[in-house]
């Protein structure tokens, strides 16, 4: 009976301290890019959208289950961004979900609040 006592005890230890580590997001800032790397060529030099960027941001959306996700998702798309600089043309970042008939729940821009994404 003792060792069960422990054992329960044990178990909800590890509960509580790793409930903490379950909220954080689940997605990750490879994962966010690696799903918009078929875009980069139409994001820095137009022309026509490949099927597998759109793929990518289906993909993406669908990864991005929590607010957690999508904030998450928000901040490495705009490190990404950054990354690219005048590169990136912010017109077609915005209009992407659209052309790719993905709907999203904010606007791809430099000026989102990934705070407030829900």
């Amino acid at each position: 009976m003792e060792g069960l006592l422990k054992l329960s005890t044990l178990v909800i230890v590890c509960m509580l301290v790793a409930a903490p580590m379950a909220s954080e997001a689940a997605i990750s800032c490879g994962v966010v890019t690696g799903s918009l790397g078929q875009c980069y060529n139409y994001l820095t030099r137009g022309g026509f959208i490949p099927r597998g960027c759109c793929s990518g941001v289906q993909r993406l959306k669908s990864m991005a289950r929590t607010t957690r996700d999508r904030q998450q998702a928000c901040r490495c798309i705009q490190g990404a961004a950054r990354a690219l600089g005048s590169r990136l043309n912010a017109g077609r970042a915005a209009r992407l979900p659209g052309a790719c008939r993905v709907r999203i729940s904010y606007p791809i821009s430099a000026r989102t609040n990934c705070n407030t994404v829900r």
